[in-house]
C-alpha cells in the first residue's frame, strides 16, 4: 500500500483564502510550458483549441507536475495541444446525451430517482477531455435565477431521491450561494441524499475552508461526495489535508476516474492510483472508458485494452480497490459495465 503523506500539524485555510488561489491560475500555455522548463513543446500547441476551450490550472496543480518532463500525466491532461483540431468520426459535441435530458432550470434528468444540477459552468482546472467542454453553459445553469427552476422541477417530481451538484464545478460557487440551494431544498420532503461531484479538492485543496466545512457539516442528509482523480501524483499534503477535513463531516467520498492515454494507460499506474487514494481515505468508484467527445479523441483506449488493463488491476488489488469499469450510453438507464455480474463482455470494439 502507498501511505499517505505523514500526520503533521496543517490549518484549514481561512474563508475565501481559495478565490487568490482562482485568480492566480496559469491560463496560457506556454507560459505552463515556461514553467516546467518546456518551452521546445509550444509549437505543439493548438491555439484554435485553447481559444474554444481556454486552458486554466492552479499552480498548485502545476507544482506536482514533474519539471522537464514532456509526458506528465498531470500536463497531459490540462494543455491543449495540435491533436484537438483532428476531426474524429464518432467524437461529437454532446458525448453523453446531456442536451436531450435537459429538463429547464439547469436540471439533467437522466437516470431514475436522480436529478443531476449543472450548478455552475465554472471549474477551477479544464481537463481536456472533459465531456461537458461543448456545453451551453450561458444558457442553462442551476444557480440562474438563485436556483428558483431548478428547484421548482426537483420540487414537482417526487420520484426524485438524490439530488447531485455538478458542472463545471459547484465548489466553484461561494458557500452563500450553496447554502441558498440547500436551504431551499430542506423544504422536499421526497430528498433522501444529496451527492457532489467535485475535481476541486485535488486540483484546489485551498477551496476546502472551514466556511465549506460548515455548510457541509450542516446539512440534513446523507452526503457523497465523488472526486475526480486520475494518477497518483494528484495527491499531495494539501490534497489529503483537504480529503481529511472532508471525511471529518462525515462525507463519504469516493473517486471517479476517467481512463486516458499515456496518464494513466498502465496496470502500474492504475493500481498506484487506487492505493494513493485509499491512503488519502478516498475508495474507487468508477474507472469510465473515454466520453467521445469532440476534442478527446487522442486520449481514447480501446475496450480491448481497457479490459485487459481492469483485468490486470483486479488481480493485483484487493477488491474494494478496484474500481467498476464503465461506459455512459446516451439514452441509457445508467452507467454500462464493460464486464457484466455474469462475466461477459460489454465492449464495443
Amino acid at each position: 500500500m502507498i501511505p499517505a503523506a505523514p500526520a503533521r500539524p496543517h490549518p484549514v485555510p481561512a474563508p475565501n483564502a481559495w478565490r487568490q488561489a482562482w485568480r492566480d491560475a496559469v491560463r496560457d500555455p506556454r507560459e505552463l510550458l515556461a514553467l516546467l522548463g518546456l518551452g521546445t513543446l509550444a509549437a505543439g500547441i493548438s491555439d484554435a483549441a485553447a481559444a474554444q476551450f481556454p486552458l486554466r490550472v492552479p499552480r498548485g496543480f502545476v507544482a506536482r507536475m514533474r519539471r522537464g518532463d514532456p509526458r506528465d500525466p498531470l500536463l497531459r491532461q490540462v494543455l491543449p495541444v495540435l491533436e484537438e483540431d483532428r476531426m474524429v468520426p464518432g467524437f461529437t459535441l454532446d458525448a453523453v446525451g446531456d442536451m436531450q435530458a435537459r429538463r429547464g432550470g439547469g436540471v439533467i434528468h437522466k437516470y431514475a430517482g436522480r436529478a443531476l444540477l449543472v450548478a455552475t459552468g465554472s471549474c477551477a482546472v479544464h481537463c481536456r477531455y472533459c465531456f461537458r467542454r461543448h456545453y451551453p453553459y450561458a444558457e442553462d445553469t442551476a444557480a440562474a435565477a438563485g436556483w428558483r427552476d431548478a428547484v421548482a422541477v426537483i420540487a414537482g417530481d417526487d420520484a426524485i431521491h438524490e439530488v447531485i451538484l455538478s458542472g463545471g464545478d459547484p465548489l466553484s460557487l461561494a458557500d452563500h450561494k450553496l447554502a441558498e440551494l440547500t436551504d431551499a431544498l430542506r423544504a422536499i420532503p421526497h430528498l433522501r441524499r444529496l451527492r457532489i461531484h467535485t475535481r476541486l479538492p485535488v486540483v484546489l485543496p485551498e477551496r476546502v475552508d472551514s466556511g465549506l466545512l460548515a455548510w457541509l457539516r450542516g446539512l440534513p442528509w446523507p452526503l457523497v461526495v465523488v472526486l475526480h482523480a486520475n494518477h497518483a501524483n494528484e495527491f499531495d499534503h494539501a490534497v489529503d489535508t483537504a480529503l481529511a477535513a472532508l471525511r471529518g463531516t462525515g462525507a463519504t467520498l469516493l473517486n471517479q476516474a476517467v481512463l486516458l492515454r499515456g496518464v494513466n494507460d498502465s496496470v502500474a499506474a492504475l493500481a498506484e492510483l487506487c492505493e494513493r487514494g485509499h491512503a488519502a481515505g478516498v475508495l474507487p468508484y468508477y474507472l469510465h472508458q473515454l466520453d467521445r467527445v469532440a476534442g478527446a479523441a487522442h486520449f481514447e483506449v480501446g475496450d480491448h485494452e481497457a479490459l485487459a488493463l481492469h483485468a490486470g488491476l483486479a488481480e493485483r488489488l484487493p477488491g474494494y480497490l478496484v474500481p467498476r469499469l464503465v461506459r455512459e450510453i446516451a439514452g441509457q438507464p445508467g452507467k454500462t459495465p464493460l464486464v457484466t455480474p455474469g462475466g461477459s463482455i460489454q465492449a464495443a470494439e
